[in-house]
């Protein structure tokens, strides 16, 4: 009965929901009137999102929309990360990627937050992009969710494999 209970901590992007968010980005530019005449795209280039309009303006008016469409889908913004509008020829352009798993200085930095302001008994490991914490009571395990939560990390965290 002694057994532990245990979560994970992962970075994760729902590529679906991406290029969900993205076709509807890409029909309301097609649609709006303010975008008419203005050579406005946006589309999968790989696993990049490109970005086109002929100012610069435009091109970041189109970046707020996909923002808005991802974010009425449950993605953090967090999770994207766009450049800075350049000019390619008569077109200026934003590249943008999704970012995916917690990096080792980033997780390193969850770790000690755990030790520090968790409750003790708590341990935690760090396995490859993810991170999995582990305690024998469950209402431990609700108090670290609550601490990660309230923290504010430049980098997006969802919970998975509570068990």
């Amino acid at each position: 009965m002694a057994s532990d209970n245990s979560f994970d901590i992962v970075s994760k992007v729902d590529r679906q929901e991406v290029d969900n968010a993205l076709n509807q980005a890409a029909k309301e530019v097609r649609q709006r009137f303010d975008f008419k005449n203005t050579d406005a795209t946006i589309a999968w280039s790989g696993e990049a999102i490109e970005m086109e309009a002929n100012s610069e303006e435009r091109v970041k008016a189109v970046l707020d929309v996909f923002q808005s469409k991802l974010v009425r889908r449950g993605i953090s913004l967090k999770a994207l990360d766009a450049g800075e509008p350049r000019s390619s020829g008569k077109l200026y352009k934003i590249t943008a990627t999704t970012s995916e798993g917690i990096n080792q200085e980033n997780a390193k930095k969850v770790s000690k937050l755990i030790r520090d302001e968790g409750p003790k008994g708590v341990k935690t490991q760090i396995q490859g992009d993810e991170m999995r914490v582990s305690s024998k009571s469950r209402d431990d395990l609700q108090t670290v969710q609550a601490l990660i939560k309230a923290q504010d990390y430049d980098f997006a965290v969802q919970f998975s494999n509570y068990r």
